[in-house]
């Protein structure tokens, strides 16, 4: 999966999403994922849903002749023309305080005190809660049954608007039975629908548990790598097998990596090409494209948050996402290295595809201000294979790999090598 996240609030209303679906076609997505699409409750957070089956009012043309699902519906078809698939978020775990369902079905709600309690998160040794929302009580309901009808009522909706997928919020946090269950009966009417867990902020057991529930993808903390430490591996190789991961380099729920890094491009480039070639899906939220600096708000944010470019990697993306697109061994989980090598500057990651032939070295230089000199005497001792590597890198790529190989890398840059017993000759 190549997700492009189209954040609903900064777009506008949905009839107005079309230039920004047309450029994440050409850069080479196939998915687009939007943040959630239903009418909010007082607090105006895209996540605190009152009605899960009525758009947000600020995602519709009030003018228009179309109704509202009429509208999303001619805007999902046009999306379908450009060879994109759209997702949407899937918020089952809480909904908004104010939601007649707090009214109507109190027996859906966890109660302390005889209240209908709010979620919380820990932060720092502090109890974070969000006061605009209700936790729906999955485990402990009187009605089971009638809470689980109405999720399925809430997919099939967002099915018939034309959504083909859903990112489901917090995932972790909802019985895993209850997601098997949801996701299989589904798939016995809408056979093609996929489900993408997100599971950020738990254990990697809770990843490996939430997995197994059925989804197709979940995502990981590539992110916060720093390039150094083993617990990303650890991460990847305990759920690789459960269900492949999707990588970002920022999200909507993160600061701006430009803003991070201090608007350096080449940081840009190297992240977006780790994240591209780490697992087997990758995503990035609109703006990322041009550097935008303004945080994404799920409550505050508006179309005239729009920014100037302050840099332009539509054609960087688009190449390493052909370059994923090509070779199999970037659209699967597959058994990954990260090598000993003398500089520790130099990220040098190994990969071999459980699906093909095809084995792949990737030469990163970790440091995006600063050359960095690579040598190696032969790079095949790398490659299990013994076929010949080609270099397939997005930016500066080599006719020939020479032997010995000695490389000043460029701040940021990588190197992507190839090889397949495929491309051996007969």
């Amino acid at each position: 999966m190549l997700i492009y996240n189209l954040f609903p609030l900064l777009a506008g209303p949905c009839g107005d999403w079309e230039p920004h679906l047309e450029r994440a076609a050409n850069m080479g997505f196939d998915w687009v994922f939007v943040n959630p699409v239903q009418k909010p409750g007082s607090s105006g957070s895209l996540y605190s849903i009152a009605d899960y089956f009525q758009l947000n009012p600020l995602l519709v043309d009030q003018g228009s002749k179309l109704t509202p699902d009429q509208q999303m519906q001619a805007t999902l078809a046009a999306a379908d023309k450009l060879g994109l698939k759209v997702m949407v978020d899937l918020v089952i775990n809480h909904c908004a305080f104010d939601s007649d369902l707090t009214r109507q079905h109190r027996e859906w709600f966890v109660l302390e005190d005889g209240n209908i309690a709010h979620p919380f998160c820990m932060e720092d040794g502090h109890k974070v809660v969000w006061g605009d929302l209700a936790r729906f009580n999955h485990q402990h309901t009187s009605d089971p049954e009638g809470l689980y009808r109405y999720f399925y009522q809430i997919i099939e909706y967002l099915l018939q608007l034309g959504f083909k997928g859903f990112r489901c919020d917090a995932a972790y946090q909802i019985p895993g039975n209850l997601w098997g269950r949801l996701i299989r009966e589904i798939r016995q009417k809408y056979p093609d629908t996929i489900f993408t867990a997100e599971t950020l902020g738990c254990t990697a057991d809770q990843t490996k548990q939430t997995a197994q529930a059925g989804f197709d993808f979940v995502f990981n903390s590539s992110k916060w790598w720093d390039f150094h430490g083993n617990w990303l591996m650890e991460q990847y190789q305990l759920v690789r097998e459960i269900a492949p991961s999707i990588s970002f380099p920022e999200s909507h729920d993160t600061e701006r990596l430009f803003q991070e890094v201090n608007g350096n491009v080449e940081a840009m480039k190297q992240r977006y090409l780790f994240a591209a070639l780490f697992s087997a899906g990758v995503m990035i939220p609109i703006g990322f494209e041009y550097g935008f600096r303004r945080r994404l708000h799920v409550v505050n944010t508006r179309p005239n948050d729009w920014e100037q470019p302050n840099v332009d990697l539509c054609d960087f993306i688009a190449r390493v996402n052909a370059v994923k697109r090509q070779y199999q061994i970037f659209q699967e989980e597959c058994p990954t290295s990260v090598l000993p090598y003398q500089n520790p500057n130099i990220l040098l990651m190994w990969k071999a595809s459980a699906k093909t032939h095809e084995e792949a070295l990737v030469i990163l230089n970790k440091d995006p201000w600063n050359h960095q000199y690579f040598y190696a005497e032969n790079l095949s001792t790398y490659i299990q294979a013994g076929a010949p590597l080609f270099d397939v890198s997005p930016e500066y790529p080599l006719e020939y790999i020479p032997r010995p190989f000695a490389y000043d890398l460029r701040p940021g840059q990588a190197f992507v090598l190839v090889t397949s017993r495929d491309h051996l000759p007969h």
